[in-house]
């Protein structure tokens, strides 16, 4: 019995576990956190940084020395010279060599240099684009998580209406048993109540299709049971409509990623120019290199006589001192002429160069654009949503009216569902209006500098 009891024990636990882990609601600052973590593109981008460092240090490559060796052993077979008669015979002889080398460059133009800070900034530009693919997937997150927060909402309020036209269809039915409205009536809420509970199925569609859709964004492999935490917190603590959209233009010059990227693009065409430029000059390279030989043929000697005689081959550490040889010096190379290729290549880097001019502009361009397009569309949606308030006070006020004139038989059915049915097309609408305003308030933020989720 004990045994029993404490599996029962340790069973419990983790079905409180299993269902606790179920429940979890994700709120905005985890969606956003997971997102950056595991999207694809973002993983991409941050391979194509770690390839960019990868090239910067190729650049830094080309100030060092390049040193060499090289080994070989040869057999000669057939007719060859003897070296200790030196008379030709047909004998196989074997041979081997070795050596290292040493080349640096002196002068080249200033390619070398011009191509590390090329490299620098292109490291640079790699992180920017890093930055931008983040905060646009921070930004999809926050959409699609007020997207659900509103579906969420809007299902409620299509559940409480069904909630009351059912408790009126109840009523209603009694009222008809007791003769005090006509069974017409009946009917009429009796449709209400039918059409109330399509449009609560098609909130419950809309809000499990927005929760996948949020889920995607994040990557979830399992979203079955995935839910977010109902934020009803939101509060303009920035005050951001205080400003001008000037104001907010000015500031998202000095912060908007976009215009980072487009500034060291064009940094960057620079020195493809005069990296291109610096093949016109020449180039000097210095270089050293060593080697030795060792054969393994017989050697000559003489005896008193004055005949040859074979004393067989040198031992192999005297011949690789005895038979080492050194060389240096520079190599100085001046272009004269190579098929216009430097011509082209120069021509061809300032019209890039002239195209990443064009590009910043375009970009500024359209971040002045887009920063008044969010400051008007924060403010439409502001009064949007101060309209849609009053408008839901009147129609409360009318629904209250209508139902007391309905309960007292001075209002048939038809027209109270339509005053029920107004109602609640505002409550929606001020839910629509609400999470509207606020998305297009995290966007003017986002272009003031600052970021969807705070620390």
């Amino acid at each position: 019995m004990k045994n029993i009891k404490s599996i029962s024990i340790v069973f419990s636990f983790f079905l409180a576990f299993s269902a606790q882990a179920q429940t979890k609601q994700w709120t905005l600052e985890e969606c956003v956190k997971y997102a950056i973590d595991n999207n694809i593109s973002i993983k991409l981008s941050e391979l194509d940084t770690q390839t960019a460092e990868i090239n910067r240090k190729d650049a830094f490559g080309n100030f060092l020395p390049s040193v060499n060796g090289n080994a070989s052993h040869s057999w000669n077979i057939g007719l060859n010279v003897n070296p200790v008669t030196n008379i030709a015979a047909t004998k196989t002889t074997q041979y081997s060599s070795m050596g290292a080398g040493v080349g640096i460059d002196i002068y080249k133009g200033l390619q070398n240099q011009n191509t590390l800070r090329r490299q620098k900034l292109a490291v640079l530009a790699s992180q920017y684009q890093l930055t931008k693919m983040q905060e646009d997937v921070a930004l999809n997150v926050a959409n699609a998580f007020l997207q659900v927060l509103f579906n969420k909402q809007n299902l409620k309020v299509q559940e409480q209406q069904l909630a009351i036209n059912q408790k009126q269809y109840d009523r209603s039915d009694a009222m008809v048993n007791a003769g005090t409205i006509p069974r017409g009536d009946l009917l009429d809420v009796k449709a209400t109540v039918a059409s109330d509970k399509q449009n609560v199925i098609n909130a419950e569609n809309t809000l499990l299709i927005s929760k996948l859709s949020l889920s995607q964004l994040l990557q979830l492999k399992e979203f079955a049971d995935f839910d977010v935490a109902d934020e009803d917190t939101f509060q303009d603590k920035n005050n951001i409509l205080a400003q001008t959209a000037s104001e907010v233009y000015v500031k998202a010059k000095e912060t908007r990623t976009e215009l980072k990227i487009a500034q060291t693009n064009l940094q960057i065409a620079e020195k493809n120019v005069a990296i291109s430029k610096g093949a016109y000059q020449p180039t000097l390279q210095g270089f050293y290199n060593i080697n030795t030989r060792i054969s393994y043929a017989d050697m000559a000697a003489f005896n008193p006589d004055g005949t040859i005689v074979s004393v067989g081959a040198p031992p192999f550490w005297d011949q690789f001192a005895d038979n080492r040889g050194q060389a240096f010096g520079a190599q100085l190379s001046i272009p004269i002429f190579n098929g216009l290729s430097v011509r082209n290549n120069v021509e061809r880097s300032k019209v890039d160069l002239e195209r990443s001019k064009i590009d910043l502009e375009q970009k500024e361009l359209d971040l002045q654009r887009n920063v008044f397009t969010a400051f008007t569309d924060a403010k439409g949606a502001l009064n949007a949503h101060e309209s849609a308030i009053v408008a839901l006070e009147a129609r409360q006020e009318a629904f209250n009216y209508a139902k007391e004139k309905y309960e007292v038989g001075l209002m048939n059915s038809f027209d109270f569902s339509q005053s029920q049915t107004l109602f609640t097309n505002a409550q929606s609408e001020v839910l629509r209006t609400k999470y509207d305003y606020i998305f297009k308030i995290k966007i003017l933020e986002f272009y003031f500098g600052i970021p969807i989720i705070q620390n």
